[in-house]
């Protein structure tokens, strides 16, 4: 079974869940223009002034989309 990375990044203030649902149109146009097979992307609330967006890939293509989307952070994702 392959490894699965969840790519995250941060939205803080006010705003950072509209922040966040923006960035995830972002990341379904991303993922339809390069046609990746990735199709798991969110956003989450962690609390009042901080939300995120994250996209999950497989390990293989991992580097490639980190380098070109540049996320704040990543964790293993666990299913």
């Amino acid at each position: 079974m392959e490894r699965l990375i969840k790519l995250i990044w941060d939205f803080r203030g006010p705003d950072a869940l509209k922040i966040a649902e923006h960035h995830v149109i972002h990341l379904r146009e991303y993922v339809a223009l390069e046609k990746l097979p990735f199709t798991l992307m969110d956003k989450e609330i962690i609390n009042d002034f901080h939300a995120i967006a994250y996209l999950v890939v497989n390990d293989e293509q991992m580097k490639t989309v980190r380098d070109a989307l540049k996320p704040h952070r990543g964790e293993l994702y666990e299913q």
